[in-house]
């Protein structure tokens, strides 16, 4: 029987872990998560320094929404060749290539001023921004099928919910050093000291990362531990020797389950109120509450930090349900619902008139979609075994298209009628979207299993 099987078999068998067992695997989540960090603090460079780049380039509040959406039409259109090429070739050397290029273009972007005209300077803006989604497709793909590798199911959960809570402390130690550095330097120092970060982790990828069943620092006590207990060893080492090509029926499945339909749309969900906090979320502190740019950097970080809460929760709660018997299901659903219910708070913000009970209430509804985003565990608990890549890949571009329409509604919903009051309305509505699907729609998770 080999690894594959044994993980299958094992799922939903967990057994003690002897003190002596090893945790590297915990170093390995370490490294995704550090790397997850400053992925977001890329994605988030323009929503800090955009006000400063529209006065330089005079965009307006429209043609700033079309610029931010750039990344989100690339990110989306790049997930499932990316899902397809962490299954083709591993995650080591997928992953890897992206850091390199999206820290490149990150740091292109601090160049944009040299065009010799506002007009050419923001299409070259639109163009890097597009890139730079594009070669960060793999990410949260190689995430999941890093998770699904490394990890038993009872411990998925909590792993998932640590990398993808890597957001919110994106925004918690990046966003006050990003004004900092815009407002004593320049913005375009922002995208240049960025970009240089991202090469150095680059490095310490390659250094780092490898297969469980075949990594040097690995002891085989904590191989056999995560392989009995639901880990899918030896993924990178099947997709390098075989390069299986999946049939036209294979993938079909991915979209023909009404179960990953629902998983699709609470992710859809999830990332459009996500969408707001990295692009939308410091300009509506600055234009509708009259905030200064590093008041901003130090308040942007309270609903980050409640976010970040939320999501460990999340997925500690669900990890902890499904050691106490529960049903994978239910331990996955119950975080969600919960944490949906409170982001629809954020459609009370623009019923408030101080800042405090601004921050309050941004706070609450962060730490609700961290709370429900526990969508990745999903992912890697009912996706094909061999399709885990491509799985994730279409489950995170589904969903990430509310990166191209969330930035876009907004910037058109601002440009004519003033106000952000409409877009928080717009927010909020998510919430009850999610809900449903996962609630009404989904069924109970479960692997999906290829028929041969």
């Amino acid at each position: 029987m080999d690894n594959l099987d044994i993980a299958a078999s094992s799922a939903t068998r967990p057994v003690a872990t002897p003190a002596s067992i090893g945790r590297f695997r915990y170093y390995i989540l370490g490294l995704i998560f550090f790397v997850t960090v400053l992925n977001y603090a890329d994605r988030a460079t323009l929503s800090i320094t955009g006000t400063a780049v529209a006065h330089d380039l005079g965009l307006s509040p429209a043609a700033l929404g079309v610029v931010f959406s750039a990344f989100g039409w690339a990110y989306a259109i790049g997930q499932i060749p990316g899902g397809w090429l962490l299954d083709r070739f591993g995650a080591r050397r997928v992953y890897g290539l992206s850091i390199v290029l999206w820290s490149l273009f990150t740091l292109t972007q601090g160049t944009v001023t040299v065009f010799s005209t506002a007009a050419s300077a923001t299409v070259a803006l639109f163009i890097m921004r597009f890139m730079l989604g594009l070669v960060e497709s793999p990410a949260f793909p190689g995430n999941a099928r890093i998770v699904a590798t490394w990890f038993p199911t009872a411990e998925r959960g909590t792993a998932s919910a640590l990398f993808n809570s890597a957001q919110y402390l994106a925004v918690v130690v990046f966003t006050p050093l990003m004004a900092w550095l815009t407002h004593v330097l320049s913005w375009h120092q922002v995208f240049f000291i960025m970009g240089a970060l991202g090469l150095l982790s680059a490095c310490v990828w390659f250094a780092t990362m490898g297969d469980p069943k075949t990594h040097p620092r690995m002891r085989q006590s904590e191989l056999d531990f995560i392989s009995a207990n639901g880990a899918l060893v030896g993924l990178d080492a099947v997709a390098v020797a075989d390069r299986r090509r999946f049939t036209g029926r294979e993938i079909s499945t991915l979209f023909t389950s009404r179960m990953l339909w629902a998983i699709y749309i609470g992710q859809y969900c999830i990332t459009a109120l996500t969408y707001f906090f990295i692009t939308w979320f410091p300009i509506y502190l600055i234009k509708a509450r009259g905030m200064h740019i590093t008041t901003v950097g130090l308040v942007a970080a309270l609903p980050a930090i409640c976010g970040f809460t939320g999501g460990i929760l999340g997925g500690a709660l669900s990890d902890f349900l499904v050691r106490k018997g529960v049903s994978t299901s239910a331990a996955r659903k119950t975080p969600f619902m919960l944490g949906m219910s409170l982001a629809t708070s954020i459609m009370a913000a623009p019923f408030v008139h101080t800042d405090t009970a601004v921050v309050l209430i941004m706070s609450l509804a962060f730490f609700g979609k961290g709370l429900g985003a526990i969508g990745w565990a999903v992912v890697a608990d009912v996706s094909p075994r061999e399709m885990t890549g491509l799985s994730g890949g279409v489950f995170n571009g589904i969903g990430n298209v509310a990166g191209i329409v969330t930035p876009l509604v907004i910037g058109f919903v601002v440009a004519s009628t003033g106000s952000f009051d409409r877009a928080l309305w717009f927010l909020g509505a998510h919430g009850l979207v999610a809900m449903f699907a996962y609630g009404v729609l989904a069924g109970p998770f479960k692997r999906i299993e290829l028929k041969q």
